[in-house]
């Protein structure tokens, strides 16, 4: 079904067949588990059951990094989930968010009550905190201070609502913006990134607000349907009563204008974006970064201005996403992916939308960036479109072939065992 999406697009379908194939081993490393403890297999297992995507991005890491990253995921992920849990009492969970970095000393610290999705990081939390203790104490200093600081953000906002732009913001540092810090302090901390990294913590901070803002503007309706909030009032307060009526069709012309606002507030982190990236050396640290910075400004682009995120589900070909996995490599090329999607959005922004000056001013300003000096260069590989339509066309004639073999195949093996 993705192969046929992509037809219309031929990179695409080029880029999914590579990826398909093997390509996505130069990207994403396999990662060789024989060696790991038992424990430390099952916290890999949780990973990539709490998160497909950000799990085949933490295994490319380089080894001692790699574990110490799907470590602090998945407590992070097990905060997040006391967090997310509505059938919490209030009084009990702001608790438990504000002690939550203690029990990673606590060895038999679980919990069993969660109806989350995602609870098994808390019902098996032992395993975790047992491979967490194992860490050299650098990293175990740096994902307590940051446990410690999410949990009373969450904690504080559990009490009160997302009102200002500052709020927001506020939000957003605490559940995105301190990972950010966390895991550039991770990076530095390894030795496999200078110590600015880790020590500018005004541009790791937009790394993690410009992926939850996207996140929490592309999720409007799923959060509307659990009951949650997070789009600040006093944005939304301008064009509707409640945040709930962007869902009614009579307003949707109002809802696209608030959506617009709130996307070109989240393109203002892009500068900071590109200058944090630019100063990374190590290729694994680079990918792991790179790749869900132009995951957010794809998705960005696809909701400005789309009434389809009051209706559904906005969402990017898989065949894109590859194609941005594989190409978002090397610092020049992300750049040229971050000024393609912003050339989408300026070409679509409505003479009549109330934020349309800023947004056309922000886009002005971030094509007008110096792209500082980086360390990883390597070449990007492009295709005429009509060597690309002969792939495809190759590709697929391959693809109705190996299908109607293995077909003849099954047929054979279910005779013979008949």
């Amino acid at each position: 079904m993705e192969f046929v999406k992509c037809l219309g697009h031929p990179e695409e379908f080029y880029n999914l067949l590579r990826f398909q194939m093997g390509g996505r081993y130069k990207v994403i490393p396999k990662m060789d588990q024989d060696s790991l403890s038992s424990s430390l297999k099952t916290c890999y297992k949780y990973l990539r059951q709490t998160s497909r995507s950000f799990a085949s991005v933490i295994q490319a890491l380089d080894e001692e990094m790699r574990h110490a990253v799907c470590l602090y995921y998945l407590i992070l992920r097990a905060l997040d989930t006391l967090e997310d849990d509505m059938t919490i009492n209030t009084e009990e969970k702001v608790l438990m968010l504000q002690n939550f970095h203690s029990y990673l000393y606590e060895p038999d610290w679980r919990f069993m009550e969660s109806k989350e999705k995602d609870r098994q990081v808390l019902e098996d939390f032992p395993t975790i905190s047992l491979e967490f203790r194992n860490l050299t104490k650098k990293y175990q200093t740096v994902i307590v201070d940051i446990c410690r600081k999410m949990g009373c953000g969450m904690a504080e906002f559990l009490v009160k609502e997302v009102t200002s732009e500052q709020e927001w913001d506020q939000y957003c540092h605490y559940v995105a913006g301190l990972v950010g810090i966390g895991l550039s302090q991770l990076f530095s901390a390894s030795e496999l990134e200078d110590p600015l990294v880790g020590e500018d913590t005004e541009r790791a901070n937009s790394m993690g607000l410009f992926l939850q803002k996207t996140n929490i503007i592309r999720d409007y309706l799923e959060d509307q349907q659990e009951g949650r909030e997070f789009w600040p009032q006093t944005v939304w307060s301008k064009y509707v009563k409640k945040l709930s009526d962007f869902t009614k069709p009579e307003n949707f012309d109002l809802a696209v204008q608030c959506l617009n606002e709130l996307i070109t507030n989240a393109l203002h982190h892009i500068p900071d974006v590109i200058t944090y990236l630019s100063r990374l050396r190590n290729q694994s640290v680079f990918n792991f970064c790179a790749i869900p910075q132009v995951m957010a400004i794809a998705t960005l682009a696809a909701c400005y201005n789309n009434q389809q995120v009051f209706k559904g589900v906005v969402k990017i070909r898989k065949g894109r996403a590859v194609t941005l996995m594989m190409d978002a490599t090397n610092m020049p090329a992300v750049k040229a992916i971050i000024h393609q999607y912003l050339e989408e959005i300026y070409h679509r922004i409505p003479n009549s939308d109330s934020s349309s000056d800023k947004t056309r001013q922000i886009i002005s300003t971030i094509r007008t960036q110096k792209l500082p000096s980086c360390q990883l260069i390597s070449e990007r590989s492009h295709y005429s479109p009509i060597y690309l339509s002969f792939v495809m066309l190759l590709a697929a004639l391959s693809w109705q072939y190996l299908s109607t073999l293995s077909q003849a195949t099954e047929d054979y093996v279910q005779t013979g065992e008949h």
